[in-house]
């Protein structure tokens, strides 16, 4: 674990939450940061910040198949989710619709609401079903939900509390061009084969905070060219009447300058994508490879220690996965489970526990990196046992 500053008396298996930086992507972030405060008027006005930005732009947009001219950065996809639902705003009319599924992040399903409520539109749910036996049951539900007032679907490409590897290339083809389709990827890159060009969606976010592996707050939208005007950043800043000199057209204008803020995490992208590529001999390709097998040997320990069926068929897990628990006997209001408090405090194991979809339903979620290890999973199934016999 010596690339990584993780705390070694504890067993960390959640990184989906938040990632993990290598410890020399840290030192380059620093690196960035005193090169920075040293003239911040040269840094951020005399070219070199909008240089090292375009920079990083290129290295990022070609990790995930994406042309340079359409990515801009954000500080997480709930930003670039946002950012998108504003903008489609004045496009929706009272009776319009926004779809998401029930498994929808949180955080951006409010931001539908949000929208939708601006707009006199409202947002509808497609109920998809977990346990589930493959990924058809999927495309039925959210096409089932689809109606002639559909504008926008907002899907998840993983979620993030069942940990499903959604088919969005499916429903993007069967939606596109009628139904905008707005992919949350927070997840997705680093951890499974992502290429947003040929995926096709209207609009894609992700975080490369996750399993790209960069210091937290670095994230990307990218948008197909048809739906380039009219896009802004949720926070209107100097792009928005071309007050920001950036070379890169209108939607880069509306993202590359949105106040001072830290850029240092964007700016080592590149260097993350650079260090988790040289932790395995065969490149990115073994590292999403060796995640997942890592992740499948888990959900298996775990499925054998609850005397379960898998929960979902194997082509639909990257490199997180959930397994469905008893129902708590203590089940409250709150989004985490007590059962995350105590792996957490009697047995020194970071492991989410969530109230999903409606107390007292709970499931639990591993997550897979390069500092795990097979044991890890047998440690926990051994604590979780421990716990639901008390």
């Amino acid at each position: 674990m010596t690339a990584w500053l993780l705390d070694p008396e504890v067993l960390h298996l959640n990184h989906g939450s938040f990632g993990a930086t290598p410890a020399g992507v840290l030192d380059a972030q620093q690196a960035i940061r005193t090169r920075m405060e040293a003239n911040p008027t040269r840094f951020f006005l005399e070219g070199e910040y909008q240089e090292r930005l375009d920079d990083t732009r290129r290295a990022v947009a070609q990790f995930v198949g994406a042309d340079p001219a359409g990515l801009v950065f954000v500080t997480n996809a709930t930003t670039g989710v946002n950012s998108v639902l504003r903008s489609l705003e004045p496009s929706l009319s009272p009776g319009d619709e926004i779809l998401v599924t029930d498994h929808e992040y949180n955080a951006c399903a409010n931001a539908a609401v949000v929208s939708a409520s601006r707009a006199g539109a409202v947002v509808t749910t497609a109920a998809v079903p977990f346990p589930l036996g493959d990924r058809s049951e999927v495309v039925d539900a959210v096409l089932s939900a689809v109606t002639e007032r559909t504008r926008i679907l907002l899907i998840d490409a993983v979620t993030s509390a069942t940990g499903l590897v959604m088919p969005v290339d499916e429903l993007v083809a069967r939606l596109e061009p009628d139904v905008r389709v707005l992919v949350d990827a927070a997840h997705a890159p680093g951890m499974i084969d992502f290429d947003v060009t040929a995926l096709g969606a209207s609009y894609v976010t992700a975080n490369c905070h996750k399993w790209m592996c960069s210091a937290k707050g670095a994230a990307f939208l990218w948008v197909r060219p048809d739906r380039r005007d009219g896009m802004h950043h949720a926070v209107v800043s100097h792009g928005y009447n071309g007050g920001w000199p950036s070379e890169g057209g209108h939607l880069h204008a509306q993202f590359d300058w949105t106040g001072t803020h830290d850029p240092a995490a964007w700016l080592t992208i590149a260097d993350a994508l650079a260090a988790v590529e040289a932790m395995h001999p065969e490149g990115w390709p073994g590292v999403k490879a060796a995640i997942r097998e890592l992740c499948l040997t888990g959900r298996d320990v775990l499925i054998e220690a609850l005397g379960i069926e898998p929960p979902a068929p194997a082509d639909m897990i990257g490199a997180i996965a959930s397994v469905p628990l008893p129902p708590a006997g203590n089940a409250g209001s709150a989004i985490f489970d007590p059962l995350m408090a105590a792996l957490r405090d009697r047995h020194r194991i970071e492991v989410p526990v969530f109230t999903w979809p409606v107390p007292p339903d709970r499931v639990l979620r591993i997550s897979a990196h390069l500092y795990n290890r097979s044991d890890d999973y047998e440690l926990l199934a051994k604590a979780l046992t421990t716990e639901l016999a008390d």
